[in-house]
């Protein structure tokens, strides 16, 4: 399922459920509002028997005319009754033939009302009131009650409830058709992601556009991926050039050499110019290069490492390592590319050392700084070593390819390889990366 299909889905269900809680309590209120209202109608009929009743020697008297004419009207659905501690005293015309359930006697200044079923199973409003009633020296205790059916009523909640339920869909109908606006304005990123993808994919864009907040951590995560990815091809593409190209030279000298009769020689000579060559084009081809998402590597752990390892490689030696890095320094890198240059680095130290090599790395504003300093006869400061040369052969003698590749590699990451005098009289290596 999509995620737009999602969110619609679970959206519709919140409205639906919504909607239905609010028709719940707006009918439930409306109900309750309408049967106040009733009750309070109730009582001002109540008001108005009680003012038109009279009270002599003979007890209670009603007049033959009310002030409300339904109580005249036989089954008008209004009805009215007075009764006093022991029978009913009067009823109104209207209750002729009917069994309307008034209730019981209340004591004087009680009040009630309720809804009461008569026999037949047809529902009332009964409201009664318990008065006490003084004449001439004389008193008695009345009740008078009122019922009304609910066909008024009953008519009145479902014209309601039709109306509120007309103007529910209406207005669940506009929110569906809203949340589905602000769904296709809110996702259209997405989308848009999508197709600019697709687009890439296809080779008719290199990078994703601009995007809010919200997806633009992603859409620059993925610019850098895409860019990371390109650089390696361009790397793999080179290296392969760079490789040929390389090859062209000791090819053609061992088929010069074939007719000579230092045939042997030569080739061995030769071979092992294109074994470097090799060696150094792939490790080119391999470097990962930067990229944001690569995870912080410690670089403590990594010198340690390879000074524990040269330190049983060189063990005649007997070299004395100094290491001054923090154990809690690490770089956003490929920890692969890391070992490879330190491993070249210390590796030159400890060959060209006398007794003692110096390791140290510090963060500084901006970025990363390595040092690998020795004691031994030092490296002058030569342009072919710190320039990258085409063909592998043209590096210092005696250093291999490796300067060529930490050169390169910290290249790949925005940085440069220095070389100086170390204050122990050698050799000083310094790798400076920039912070990204």
């Amino acid at each position: 399922m999509s995620l737009n299909a999602r969110i619609a889905l679970w959206g519709a269900i919140v409205l639906a459920v919504f909607i239905l809680l609010t028709g719940i309590a707006l009918d439930r209120a409306f109900r309750e509002s309408a049967s106040s209202a009733h009750e309070a109608r109730l009582l001002g009929q109540i008001y108005l028997l009680i003012s038109a009743a009279e009270f002599g020697k003979g007890g209670m008297v009603m007049p033959e005319a009310l002030a409300e004419p339904r109580f005249s009207l036989p089954g008008s659905g209004l009805y009215a009754a007075v009764s006093d501690e022991r029978k009913s005293v009067w009823r109104s015309q209207s209750v002729a033939g009917i069994a309307i359930p008034f209730g019981f006697s209340l004591q004087p200044g009680k009040r009630n009302f309720e809804s009461r079923t008569d026999r037949e199973g047809k529902t009332y409003f009964v409201e009664s009131m318990g008065v006490k009633w003084v004449s001439n020296g004389s008193s008695a205790a009345f009740t008078f009650s009122v019922a009304e059916d609910l066909k008024e009523f009953d008519a009145q909640i479902a014209h309601y409830r039709h109306s509120l339920l007309s103007w529910l869909g209406i207005m669940s109908l506009l929110l569906l058709l809203t949340q589905a606006a602000v769904l296709r304005w809110g996702l259209a990123p997405l989308r848009r992601v999508s197709i600019e993808l697709g687009e890439i994919e296809e080779g008719k864009r290199d990078r994703l556009g601009d995007y809010p907040a919200e997806l633009s951590r992603l859409t620059e995560s993925l610019n850098k991926l895409l860019l990371h990815e390109r650089a390696q091809q361009k790397r793999y593409r080179d290296a392969l050039s760079d490789l040929a190209h390389s090859l062209k030279t000791p090819l053609a000298v061992m088929r010069a050499a074939l007719g000579a009769d230092a045939l042997k020689d030569t080739v061995e000579d030769e071979v092992a110019k294109m074994d470097r060559i090799v060696g150094y084009q792939l490790q080119r081809a391999a470097t990962a290069a930067p990229s944001s998402l690569a995870v912080p590597c410690r670089i403590r752990p990594l010198v340690e490492k390879i000074a524990n390892s040269l330190s049983k490689v060189y063990f005649d030696k007997g070299v004395m390592v100094s290491i001054s890095v923090d154990a809690g320094i690490s770089f956003r890198a490929d920890e692969g590319d890391m070992m490879e240059m330190l491993g070249n680095l210390i590796d030159n130290a400890f060959k060209w050392c006398g007794k003692e090599v110096r390791i140290s790395a510090n963060l500084e504003k901006g970025g990363l700084r390595l040092e690998v300093e020795d004691d031994g006869p030092g490296i002058a400061r030569d342009a072919k070593i710190m320039e990258r040369g085409v063909r592998a052969d043209e590096t210092v003698p005696g250093h291999g390819i490796g300067l060529a590749v930490v050169k390169d590699i910290a290249g790949a990451y925005g940085g440069a390889l220095e070389i100086g005098k170390s204050v122990l009289g050698g050799a000083l290596f310094r790798i400076v990366l920039p912070e990204r």
